[in-house]
């Protein structure tokens, strides 16, 4: 797999470095009084400071509203659902949707979650029993 990158507004270099490294356990990378980046299963997340964080609209997927734009990673089952305990047992998380199975018995049968971090930034995790059917139709 070739990791990707994405940048994305924060509003605190600290509460980010908290939320990402301590709560969601990233390594952290470079940073500055402006920017930092962390290991997010493998990819490169830059958070940048920025006064405009956190807009979101909203798309409707398996019948429940999310929000877009929003980011994260696919994991596999045992994984996401250790992320997920750890979140669940978490203090100050901010849930959007909490630990669920969404297309139960379907093509791509995901466990899913979504929180926002300290700057309101939609993110969503999702674990996968067979990691062949992320893309599966």
């Amino acid at each position: 797999m070739t990791p990707f990158h994405l940048a994305f507004p924060i509003s605190s270099i600290d509460e980010t470095r908290r939320f990402y490294g301590e709560v969601l356990g990233c390594a952290m990378g470079r940073f500055t009084e402006s920017w930092i980046d962390f290991d997010l299963y493998g990819h490169q997340m830059s958070g940048h400071v920025r006064a405009d964080t956190g807009a979101s609209a909203a798309g409707v997927v398996d019948g429940q509203s999310v929000p877009i734009p929003h980011f994260g990673a696919v994991l596999a089952m045992a994984e996401g659902k250790a992320l997920a305990a750890r979140l669940e047992a978490a203090e100050g998380i901010d849930w959007i949707l909490k630990p669920s199975v969404r297309f139960e018995g379907q093509p791509g049968e995901q466990a899913t979650l979504f929180i926002r971090d300290p700057s309101g930034n939609a993110l969503e995790f999702k674990g996968f029993a067979d990691l062949g059917q992320v893309f599966a139709t």
